[in-house]
């Protein structure tokens, strides 16, 4: 009889224990509600241009119908998620795992090409990409092998091997996808969670390198990739085909100047510029904006980022912290790559701007992402729970 009562005390040890709840974290729910009005807005004024051309100068908002209509999805998605336990990920995680799988792999089958990729499914009307869900599936499942492994992420059998096997059944069919931007995303996040998790840094390093051997490898074989490299080195030397897009996004942001030619004042957005209102849209709010402009969005992103990861370290256990961590690192890499990539300080990737760019599967997710960090922000005055190695 002790023994089983000591048993079923340590299988309510093993996970995240739901706790009392306060209110959720204010400062972090107006930073995201802030980037969402604000990302609304710029978006509106980035696209009413195309919005005019592709509907006959018929409507102008086309394009912000649609994102607000996922905003109003993902606000509700993220006021249901915060009122969830986090808990409640920590059982579904190998649920989902195996849902996100089965969905990159339809899309190989079933899916829709767009723009000359095949990575939507579209559902009664409705498209959206597994790929922006398997984001997600992959941190929440780290999140929990993190729990799970406990010190033992110290080996090289748990810390690199576990971590790594469960990568790939993700990595795997996005490479049959040819989606390069999704899988470099994926591997930096993963990256900073081992670190968190415990993985021994040398690890990290050597596997950092072997991401770039692969990355050569994918590029020398993947023509268009190699193409947006070499844009990248020299867009002067192709200004009317693959440079074109590069130069446009430089004269956006160049001719913005300190103060910016005004809101909804661009230049670029009126068909120069190649996806103004999604990839590039940076380089709309520097035209209109400014550096100052600009410099105030990149400083509410970092705001929000930073108010992200405190609510990391102030989670009750360590299932939570791991997953505040990883999400706030979603929106991080993905920022600073999209950044990157509008001011040509890296090649394109295909990556978006969280909160700003074209996108409403992105947009809900990210939402409903934001949800489950204020979940955890709920518990942030709790003492921390002390948990054993399993």
């Amino acid at each position: 009889m002790a023994a089983e009562k000591a048993l079923h005390a340590n299988e309510n040890h093993s996970r995240p224990m739901p706790r009392e709840r306060e209110s959720v974290d204010y400062p972090f729910l107006f930073l995201v509600l802030l980037l969402l009005t604000v990302g609304l807005a710029v978006l509106y004024s980035a696209s009413y241009a195309q919005s005019e051309y592709d509907t006959g100068y018929a409507i102008s908002t086309k394009y912000l119908q649609k994102q607000a209509v996922c905003a109003a999805i993902g606000l509700v998605a993220m006021y249901f998620f915060s009122r969830l336990p986090a808990s409640l990920w920590y059982r579904l995680a190998w649920i989902q795992y195996g849902v996100s799988i089965a969905l990159l792999l339809s899309v190989l089958v079933i899916g829709e090409e767009v723009n000359g990729a095949k990575r939507w499914i579209n559902l009664a009307g409705i498209q959206f990409q597994p790929s922006e869900i398997a984001k997600f599936t992959i941190i929440v499942l780290f999140a929990r092998l993190t729990r799970g492994f406990g010190q033992k992420a110290k080996q090289f059998r748990y810390g690199v091997v576990g971590f790594a096997a469960a990568l790939l059944g993700i990595l795997i069919p996005l490479a049959l996808e040819k989606h390069l931007s999704a899988i470099m995303l994926m591997g930096m996040v993963a990256v900073v969670m081992m670190f968190v998790a415990g993985t021994n840094p040398k690890w990290l390093l050597a596997g950092a390198g072997a991401a770039v051997v692969f990355l050569v490898v994918y590029i020398s074989f993947m023509g268009y990739a190699g193409d947006r490299v070499t844009a990248w080195l020299h867009p002067e030397q192709d200004p009317g085909d693959t440079g074109y897009q590069i130069l446009q996004s430089l004269y956006a942001i160049g001719s913005g100047g300190l103060f910016g030619l005004g809101y909804g004042k661009s230049r670029q957005k009126y068909l120069y510029l190649p996806f103004q209102y999604n990839d590039y849209i940076f380089a709309i709010c520097c035209e209109e904006l400014g550096m100052v402009g600009a410099l105030a969005i990149v400083a509410l992103f970092s705001a929000a980022i930073l108010r992200g990861y405190w609510i990391a370290l102030h989670a009750p256990d360590r299932f939570s912290t791991v997953l505040a961590a990883g999400l706030t690192t979603l929106i991080a890499v993905q920022t600073i790559l999209n950044l990157c990539v509008v001011t040509n300080l890296l090649p394109s990737t295909g990556i978006a701007l969280p909160f700003f760019s074209y996108g409403g599967t992105a947009l809900a997710v990210n939402l409903g992402e934001m949800g489950i960090v204020l979940s955890i922000s709920r518990h942030r005055n709790q003492r921390k729970i002390q948990e054993e190695s399993l």
